[in-house]
């Protein structure tokens, strides 16, 4: 009778258990209103099996609540990579004659990644509700979302460099600070030292690398984020222009490095000058970013420096000496384009344009 549609069957509901204080995504997120968890918390709740028909009875043979970390490759669907396993069984093989709701309890859950969700892979935390059964089981799954604090960089060094064309271009650019929260405030400056090319534009944009794969099947994906126009007509020599990017109006994530040996998310301050022969001279300089907890998490002392997140064997505190170098380029027309178009990390970000003259300032710190 189950096969042909005339048993008995039921409607799964997941409903988490929402402690004082317990926060959920914000609510100008396109995303499902989830409640955020943190590494080390308990995940706990209640399964509500909802029989369809009043007066018939559903036969299982048990019932089991899954807590998954699972990591997904787009372009390998088939195989989901499982970090975190974690099985209750609900009830035992039974009947069932009328609605029933079970309890479950996840304690002290280690959740060593943030959720994310890019252009080829995705990280994922859900809860998967399982009533067994012989012909076909019923199941459910929710969706947690996942933040991984960081604590204050003991070492936050400012970054410093000169760049230039030989005898045409040389200015030099400074940011406050090279590791940022998500909420923060990118301070800079641009300075000119010498101008001997007629520039018309600049503009600044953060830009996001997501890593995946390794060896010769590494593959990387470059999203702008923002972009911000600094800069309108010709500037002169000494000439000092600011720079203030707000992270806070951004869907960010912290940096991620090496994230189970499957996939990297960077991201890159991009400075783009362009001439009135439309030539564009561009410098990436790698930024970290991490996120700041807003509230003392008990229980979280020793969880809160994710080495992932963050350059350097200590996490979060970096110890790296002040960024300063100087650097310089010839002039674009004698520029062998061939290696800047096949170098990922100094890419221009128009790079559709094949009439455009790319000169790229390379970065020996980038890596």
């Amino acid at each position: 009778m189950t096969f042909f549609g005339l048993g008995q069957t039921a409607e799964l509901e997941i409903v988490l258990d929402r402690p004082d204080g317990k926060k959920k995504l914000d609510e100008s997120s396109k995303k499902d209103q989830s409640l955020i968890y943190y590494d080390g918390e308990t995940v706990s709740g209640r399964v509500n099996v909802i029989l369809k028909k009043s007066s018939s009875r559903l036969e299982h043979q048990g019932i089991k609540v899954e807590f998954i970390g699972q990591i997904e490759m787009y372009y390998d669907r088939g195989n989901h990579h499982e970090f975190t396993s974690l099985v209750k069984e609900l009830a035992r093989p039974g009947e069932m004659l009328q609605n029933t709701s079970y309890n479950f309890e996840f304690l002290n859950v280690e959740k060593p990644y943030e959720t994310y969700t890019g252009s080829n892979v995705r990280l994922r935390y859900f809860l998967r509700v399982t009533v067994i059964r012989r012909i076909y089981d019923i199941v459910k799954e929710m969706d947690i979302i996942v933040h991984t604090l960081s604590s204050y960089p003991d070492m936050n060094n400012s970054i410093k460099m000169e760049v230039g064309i030989e005898d045409c271009l040389h200015i030099e650019f400074e940011y406050n600070k090279c590791k940022y929260h998500l909420k923060d405030v990118i301070v800079g400056k641009i300075y000119f030292l010498l101008v001997r090319i007629k520039i018309k534009h600049m503009e600044i944009a953060i830009i996001k690398r997501e890593t995946t794969g390794s060896g010769p099947n590494t593959f990387n994906e470059n999203e702008t984020i923002a972009k911000y126009e600094i800069m309108d007509g010709a500037p002169v020599r000494g000439e000092s222009i600011p720079i203030r990017v707000f992270l806070a109006g951004y869907d960010l994530t912290p940096t991620m490095r090496d994230v189970n040996k499957r996939f990297s998310v960077r991201y890159f301050l991009n400075l783009v000058l362009m001439d009135e022969e439309d030539r564009r001279y561009f410098k990436q300089q790698e930024i970290t970013l991490w996120r700041k907890g807003e509230k003392h998490l008990k229980g979280m002392q020793n969880r809160n420096e994710p080495s992932h997140l963050v350059s350097g064997k200590d996490g979060p505190k970096g110890s790296e000496a002040p960024r300063t170098t100087t650097q310089s380029v010839q002039p674009s027309g004698s520029i062998d384009n061939t290696d800047s178009e096949n170098d990922h990390n100094h890419s221009p970000m128009n790079e559709g344009d094949d009439e455009q003259i790319r000169s790229s300032i390379e970065d020996s710190t980038s890596e």
